[in-house]
């Protein structure tokens, strides 16, 4: 072994801000690997008996065959129906009844499974997690009921949301050829016809002690972590056949700006929004995604932000702006502004007000008070963040599962730490490239 969270919240929901989650270094970690290929995070807090059990896969939307969109997803349902020994439904009923809660969740490179109980129940999640890693048992009824369930969940969540479908096509007008384009639900079409057949190549091929990551956050020890690890998890063969790399079709060199205009009557509150295609933070080279986390930070972050001061306070064209940069992605992602015009403000004068922050920003430069209250903040929240285990065991989990190390992870908040204003400048000369952008209005009617 090695020592070692209104408008507001839609528009946030389509990146990644500056997390106010960022860890103090001196979390006691302990991560190892099974012989099968099951890498192990234990996060030890003895503050109080409970316990959080996380099982992270290396797979997610963006993985999935062509014409498949949302199958990730529709796995993650199906996970939920029975095993060899438990019943539709027994999973979830199990934890509760055990004082416990339970769900999970698909992105573009991952899908997790979690429960929080107490501390004297991790034996048992470890047994029926580690049983349906292999034990799926599906019926066509179950294929049915569950596709009608993502279908109406898409209903819910972005048909019956004009934002939601405004940042779906977006997106798609983004990556010109990657995944990332594709919705983490799937287009509604390829849902409808997803199979059981489907599903279970899905399962078969990234559902594996080799492909996953176990994160145990809370009042555990390491050496009681990797004994039932062993047992339950230890005992599942590795899957042989898994692929050696994620293989993903990439971008080609983006050379024109976009735009796209998305009306919908239904719009209460009219914004525009930009992104950038933006550099991924790399294992072992964080230093660039961090200067662009600060970037965000600098021009979007909050009510002292350049954004803020200049759009919401001194012209009053804007009752909102932000910027945020979701960094921690396997391939190249984005980094994005938005601009909610005051009423009476055209989209077309807000985004003349934001270029002109721009052009300002990258002439004046950062104000370096501004940088040092911004790493105070930063510093203060990472003290906070080690009273949130559940938080930190995602955090582990997400970056792992997206190529970065248990020292990256580590590593990050003095990398943060160290970030300059000239590095802020230099991130923001590289990726503010009209060229990789797409700009959209969302708006309730033309004119």
């Amino acid at each position: 072994m090695k020592r070692f969270t209104a408008v507001l919240a839609t528009l946030m929901t389509f990146s990644q801000p500056l997390q106010a989650a960022d860890h103090n270094t001196s979390d006691l970690v302990t991560d190892f690997t099974l012989d099968n290929g099951l890498e192990v995070v234990v996060i030890e807090d003895h503050r109080a008996p409970v316990v959080v059990h996380m099982l992270w896969y290396r797979a997610g939307s963006a993985d999935e065959p062509v014409g498949q969109s949302g199958v990730a997803h529709f796995l993650e349902h199906l996970l939920f129906k029975g095993t060899e020994t438990l019943e539709p439904g027994e999973f979830s009923a199990t934890v509760a009844k055990n004082g416990g809660t339970d769900n999970a969740f698909t992105s573009y490179d991952y899908t997790g499974y979690y429960q929080r109980v107490a501390a004297d129940r991790l034996e048992l999640m470890m047994k029926m997690e580690s049983d349906r890693m292999v034990n799926i048992r599906l019926t066509e009824e179950d294929i049915a009921t569950e596709r009608d369930v993502i279908l109406e969940e898409r209903n819910q969540r972005v048909e019956n949301n004009a934002s939601a479908l405004f940042r779906e096509q977006k997106r798609a007008v983004q990556y010109l050829n990657h995944r990332y384009g594709v919705p983490i639900i799937g287009w509604r079409h390829e849902m409808e016809e997803l199979s059981m057949e489907d599903a279970l190549s899905y399962y078969g091929t990234y559902y594996s002690p080799n492909n996953a990551i176990l994160v145990v956050a809370g009042d555990v020890t390491p050496d009681q972590v990797e004994a039932l690890a062993q047992k339950y998890y230890g005992v599942i063969p590795a899957n042989p056949d898994l692929p050696t790399e994620r293989l993903r079709s990439q971008e080609p060199p983006q050379t024109a700006a976009r735009r796209m205009t998305f009306v919908d009557p239904r719009v209460a509150q009219p914004y525009v929004s930009r992104s950038y295609l933006a550099p991924e933070r790399n294992s072992g080279d964080q230093a660039e995604a961090a200067a662009l986390r600060m970037l965000s930070e600098v021009l979007g972050g909050g009510q002292t932000a350049v954004m803020a001061e200049k759009l919401q306070f001194e012209t009053q064209q804007a009752v909102y702006s932000g910027a945020f940069y979701g960094g921690t992605s396997l391939d190249r992602t984005t980094f994005d502004l938005v601009v909610v015009p005051t009423p009476g403000v055209s989209l077309e004068e807000a985004e003349a007000a934001m270029d002109q922050v721009l052009v300002e920003f990258l002439e004046e430069g950062v104000d370096e008070a501004h940088l040092e209250r911004i790493k105070t903040q930063i510093r203060a929240s990472e003290i906070y963040a080690r009273d949130d285990v559940e938080g930190l065991a995602n955090r582990y989990g997400r970056s792992l599962t997206q190529g970065l190390t248990v020292q990256d992870v580590q590593d990050w908040p003095n990398v943060l730490q160290a970030v300059t204003a000239e590095d802020i400048m230099a991130a923001a000369r590289k990726v503010l490239n009209p060229k990789t952008s797409v700009t959209g209005y969302l708006m309730a009617e033309e004119g």
